[in-house]
C-alpha cells in the first residue's frame, strides 16, 4: 500500500509519559531505525504526554485507526484481552531476567497474538519494569501501613484485587490524571516503576518510597491491524526490526534507572524504605487476595502455565 510512495508516510506514535521516559527510549529508537531501513519512507511522529489520550484511548484509537503505533502498560490492555492479566498478578515474577524470558517466550507470543481480536496488532513486550508505592502521609513498611490509604492504580482489575486485598483504598486513575491528583491531595499515593518516578521527578509531589516490587509490570508496543494489513511484507519487516531496536532501548534504559534510580529519588529528599526495614512476606501475604480473584474469573490453567515458564 505505501511502498514506492514519494511522500513520506507519518505513523504517528502514542504514549502517555514524556519523551525523556523509558517509553520515549523506545518511541526514538523505534522511530530512528524505521526511517533508516525504510529509506525515509516512513516518518514516525512521537506524540508523547498523553496527547492522544490516556492508554485506554490510545487502544482504542488503534482499534479505529486513528493512532498508528505506540505503547502502553499492560494494565489497560486486560479490559481488551482479559487473558493479559495472568501477567498483572502480584509477585509472580521477582526478577528481569525470568520475567523477559517469559514475556519473549511462547506464552507471551501466544497473549499478543490473542490482540489480533480486537483490532489490534502486538508487535512485542516492553516493560516498565517492578512497581513500588510512593505516598505523602507515613512511611509504609508492612500492609498495616496501607490501611485506608488512597492509593492510584493502573484501570486494572488485578491491581484493584491487590491493594483491596491489602488494606488501601485503590484508586483506578489514567496516568495524565496522577500528578494533578497527587498535587490537590485527591489521592495519598501511587504506585509505578523507577522509570516513571524519575522522569516525572515525583519527590516534588511525594515523601515516601517503599520498594515493594509488588507487580513486574510489562508494556506493549503495538499497532493498529488497519495499518498493519495494509503494509507488504518488506514494510512488515521493518516495522519488526524498528520493534526489536524499541524493545532493546526500551529495557536498557529501565536497567539504567533500576541502576541509578533509587540513589536519585534519595538525594531529592524521599524517604525510602527497602532491605529489612520491609516486610516482603507480609505484602505477598496480603495481595494474595488478587489470586482467589483471578482463578474464581479465569480459571488456574493460564496462571499455571506462566509457574511452570517460570521455573523452567
Amino acid at each position: 500500500m505505501f511502498a514506492g510512495s514519494v511522500t513520506a508516510r507519518t505513523l504517528n506514535w502514542a504514549m502517555v509519559t514524556t519523551e525523556d521516559s523509558h517509553y520515549g527510549a523506545a518511541a526514538k529508537a523505534f522511530k530512528s531505525k524505521l526511517e533508516e531501513v525504510s529509506g525515509g519512507k516512513f516518518d514516525v511522529a512521537i506524540k508523547a504526554n498523553g496527547v492522544l489520550g490516556g492508554e485506554r484511548e490510545i487502544i482504542e484509537g488503534m482499534q479505529i485507526g486513528s493512532i498508528e503505533v505506540g505503547i502502553t502498560a499492560s494494565g489497560p490492555v486486560g479490559g481488551f484481552v482479559p487473558d493479559t492479566y495472568v501477567m498483572d498478578l502480584p509477585f509472580l515474577f521477582h526478577d528481569y531476567a525470568t520475567a523477559r524470558r517469559v514475556m519473549a517466550g511462547p506464552i507471551g507470543q501466544e497473549l499478543l497474538s490473542k490482540l489480533d481480536d480486537v483490532g489490534v496488532k502486538g508487535l512485542a513486550w516492553g516493560e516498565n519494569g517492578f512497581r513500588y508505592i510512593t505516598n505523602s502521609k507515613h512511611p509504609i513498611k508492612e500492609p498495616k501501613d496501607l490501611d485506608g490509604m488512597k492509593i492510584r492504580t493502573m484501570e486494572n482489575d488485578i491491581h484493584l484485587a491487590a491493594f483491596k486485598s491489602a488494606g488501601a483504598s485503590p484508586t483506578p486513575m489514567s496516568w495524565p490524571e496522577v500528578i494533578p491528583a497527587l498535587q490537590q491531595g485527591t489521592i495519598d499515593g501511587q504506585e509505578n516503576p523507577l522509570s516513571i518516578l524519575v522522569s516525572n521527578r515525583i519527590w516534588e509531589v511525594q515523601k515516601y518510597l517503599t520498594l515493594t516490587g509488588h507487580f513486574y509490570s510489562p508494556a506493549v508496543i503495538m499497532m493498529s491491524k488497519t495499518v498493519w494489513d495494509g503494509l507488504s511484507d518488506e514494510e512488515k519487516g521493518w516495522v519488526g526490526q524498528a520493534t526489536e531496536a524499541a524493545v532493546a532501548a526500551n529495557h536498557a534504559f529501565v536497567d539504567r534507572d533500576e541502576a541509578n534510580g533509587i540513589e536519585l529519588l534519595r538525594s531529592n529528599g524521599m524517604d525510602i524504605v527497602a532491605g529489612d526495614a520491609l516486610d516482603k512476606d507480609k505484602f505477598t501475604e496480603a495481595m494474595n487476595g488478587a489470586y482467589e480473584f483471578y482463578t474464581k474469573r479465569y480459571g488456574s490453567s493460564a496462571l499455571d502455565r506462566v509457574r511452570a515458564a517460570i521455573k523452567n
